[in-house]
């Protein structure tokens, strides 16, 4: 499984880059695709939503299950990704490329709470058995 380095992590899967505007880019973690299988559907929040950290805002559909992904910050959701909900099939690809939306964080703390990479990889790992 990888789990790149850069990126922090949510309980719930997210990955979670920050850009050098401030912004962050959201997406599920390889272990994510992984437990869904094929992905056949992703919708993605509009631009101009404002979420709360742990607040559903996304849904991702598979083969197997439906699943939500979650806002890891509170702010505003400033874009989505429309190539991977026109090529859902991307998240299995590279889940790590495959961005689903991006956040202007109202509280920029918050990204302190989220998990390193270490600390997803024994979250992640700890599910499989």
């Amino acid at each position: 499984m990888t789990t790149p380095q850069n990126l922090k992590y949510t309980k719930s899967h997210e990955w979670v880059r920050t850009e050098a505007d401030g912004t962050v880019t959201v997406g599920i973690t390889f272990h994510a695709q992984e437990q869904l299988g094929d992905v056949v559907f992703v919708q993605n929040p509009q631009p101009g939503r404002k979420v709360k950290q742990g607040e559903e805002c996304a849904v991702i559909e598979s083969v197997k299950a439906a699943a939500d992904i979650y806002a890891p910050v509170t702010g505003e959701v400033i874009a989505a990704n429309h190539d991977v909900a026109d090529h859902p099939e991307r998240v299995n690809q590279d889940p790590y490329a495959a961005w689903m939306f991006r956040i202007r964080p109202g509280d920029p703390t918050e990204l302190a709470g989220l998990l390193d990479a270490a600390a997803y990889q024994q979250l992640a790992e700890s599910e499989k058995h």
